[in-house]
Parts: structure tokens; sequence; C-alpha cells
């Protein structure tokens, strides 16, 4: 999901979002008229992609304050096997889903729910990568990591990519967690968090 504040690199078209690389390379698609929603920047998401590329193939996604959809997206569009989507804003999740409808894409579900009580669902099944994507005012992200150790819903070397304020103190990991990569764009952080060996 974008933040009412600026995010460096954004290259894409105003009101649209591109996709930077794979099967749906460069296809340029709408973005719902919904306050303060932007996509993830094509940087970030290029430097994200570049440091998942060894395990994207084949993965099973989890988009929570999926927005624009800018990080599935990307994600099934460079060879993971299906995309979870979780939005809150009732027009953002019906231009989501029309979005994917155009790209000709089935592996995916979006629910039109709020993160925290979709995790605390059941029978949500193992994920391989999470993308934790929260507006910056809501400050979740250290609750939105104990309850994802806590769920159980992340497979074994799963992967969670967070985006926060740089402006602020670094989320607060659960016990076993592992900063992989981190960079600053703007008045982003941006970090790829490995769990290595979960069961």
């Amino acid at each position: 999901m974008a933040k009412r504040t600026s995010k460096a690199g954004n290259q894409s078209q105003p009101g649209r979002l591109r996709i930077v690389a794979g099967k749906w390379r460069s296809r340029l698609l709408d973005i719902a008229n919904v306050s303060g929603l932007r996509p993830t920047s094509e940087r970030i998401r290029e430097t994200l992609f570049n440091w998942l590329a060894p395990g994207i193939a084949g993965a099973r996604c989890l988009d929570l304050f999926a927005g624009t959809g800018a990080l599935g997206l990307e994600a099934l569009s460079r060879g993971a096997a299906e995309t979870v989507f979780v939005e809150k804003s009732p027009r953002a999740a019906k231009l989501l889903r029309n979005n994917i409808a155009a790209l000709g894409e089935s592996a995916t579900t979006v629910h039109n729910a709020d993160a925290l009580d979709y995790l605390r669902g059941t029978k949500l099944g193992k994920f391989d990568i999470v993308f934790l994507d929260p507006p910056f005012a809501a400050d979740m992200l250290d609750d939105l990591c104990r309850l994802l150790d806590e769920v159980s819903i992340l497979g074994s070397g799963a992967q969670v990519y967070l985006e926060e304020d740089c402006n602020k103190p670094e989320v607060d990991l659960p016990e076993g967690w592992l900063v992989l990569k981190s960079r600053n764009a703007g008045n982003v952080r941006y970090s790829l968090v490995g769990l290595e060996g979960r069961a």
C-alpha cells in the first residue's frame, strides 16, 4: 500500500501502476481513486525483487495492505505461483480485482478485509513471502510481526518484506527473525527479513 508521504523514485505515470519486469513488464494498470493511495516505487520494487530473485519462482505470497497490488502483482509477473491480496478499502480491492482480470491471472485471491482480522483467521496455509507495507501513521509493524510469528503461516525459509518510515525506530522483530537486506529511499526504510529454519 502507498503512504500519504512521498516515496522516492516513483516513475509511474500519475494514476497508473507500471509493472517493472517479468511476463507483464511495462504493463500499465489503473490505480483506485482513494486518498493517499500510491504504489511502492519502481526503484524500490526493482531492488526488492533483485533480493527475492533466487526464491520468487513458485513462491506463495501474501500482500497485506495491498492497496494498488504493486508488490503482489510484481511477484506474480516474476514467477510466483500465487499471491493472496488483503486490502481494507472496498474501492481499492474492487479495482485490484479488475486489474487482475485484465491481466488474465487466476492464481490470486483478493480479500476485502482488515489485515489484522485476516491474520487472526484460520486455515490460511503457509506463505513463502509476505509483504508488509502498512500506512506509516498507523505504526503497526511491531504488532504485525508479532502476530505473523504467532499464527504460524510462515513456511520454512520464509521471507518478510517490511516498509517503514526511516525517521522512526526500526521495527522490533520477533526472536529468530534476521534482517538480510535493508536500504533507505527518501523517507522510506525497506528491509527483507529472513526466517531460515522455520518449520
